[in-house]
């Protein structure tokens, strides 16, 4: 466990002094790239100040519910289509077409029929949870194995116990898989709606910073992102694990 630490943080760490190095030593713009240093001292003191904060609160909420609005809808969707070939020859053709639609295509849209309040952020993210979690779902079901029909019918399964009992268990890899995605997924819907018309949430600080050149604050949002998603990622594996204890599969050479 603590090799495995150790190997993770060798190349972020190196490259984190490699880069204060060059800007202590004039290498780098300080407006355009400040250093690691400037950077921590930002982040300290928007966490002293409480606004770093109140933002990342507003923006989990949103993230949060437009996540359980899409994903819900897409794991329903995916069950639903995955159990009927006549639901999927009617509806798959046209989710598979909304699902190509870039983020910033559709926002100016939202924006217009909803206006600039919650109600525009919730769908752009509830619109790319979606259909991660509705592919997968769908995969999952398609994927299982033909055996598993068998053994119920052997032991007198109901549908409703086929579905619940084997088919949604072995699909359970899959819809993981697909909840790890649309977490992921969330969070870059949320910058892209709290940067197109917002006045909070992270991805509006960044916004904001931009337009002042404050470099540091954009590192600070950047960071607050990527850590948030990470731990969220976590999070999800972990109950993954303890869900999937039954499932033997392959983890790489050298795993333990």
């Amino acid at each position: 466990m603590t090799t495995n630490l150790l190997l993770g943080l060798l190349v972020p760490v190196g490259l984190l002094i490699a880069w204060e190095i060059a800007g202590t030593l004039g290498y780098l713009n300080p407006v355009l790239l400040p250093k690691p240093s400037s950077i921590w001292a930002e982040l300290v003191g928007m966490t002293s100040s409480g606004e770093l904060a109140r933002h990342l609160g507003i923006s989990a909420w949103r993230a949060l519910l437009g996540f359980l609005i899409g994903g819900g809808l897409g794991l329903a969707a995916g069950i639903w289509v995955g159990f009927s070939y006549k639901t999927e020859r009617l509806l798959d053709p046209t989710l598979q077409m909304l699902r190509t639609l870039p983020h910033l295509a559709i926002a100016p849209l939202f924006i217009l029929w909803f206006g600039f309040g919650e109600t525009s952020k919730l769908l752009l993210i509830a619109k790319g949870s979606f259909f991660p979690l509705y592919v997968n779902t769908f995969l999952g079901i398609r994927s299982v194995d033909s055996k598993l029909f068998d053994v119920g019918k052997v032991l007198q399964f109901s549908k409703w116990q086929m579905i619940t009992r084997l088919i949604l268990p072995a699909s359970l890899p899959n819809i993981f898989l697909g909840i790890r995605l649309s977490v992921g997924v969330a969070w870059l819907g949320l910058v892209v709606a709290e940067m197109m018309g917002s006045s909070s949430g992270v991805g509006y600080l960044i916004n904001d910073a931009r337009s002042f050149s404050l470099t540091t604050v954009v590192f600070v949002g950047i960071i607050v992102f990527a850590v948030v998603g990470k731990l969220s990622d976590f999070v999800i594996r972990l109950i993954e694990a303890r869900m999937l204890r039954w499932q033997d599969s392959y983890k790489g050479e050298g795993a333990k």
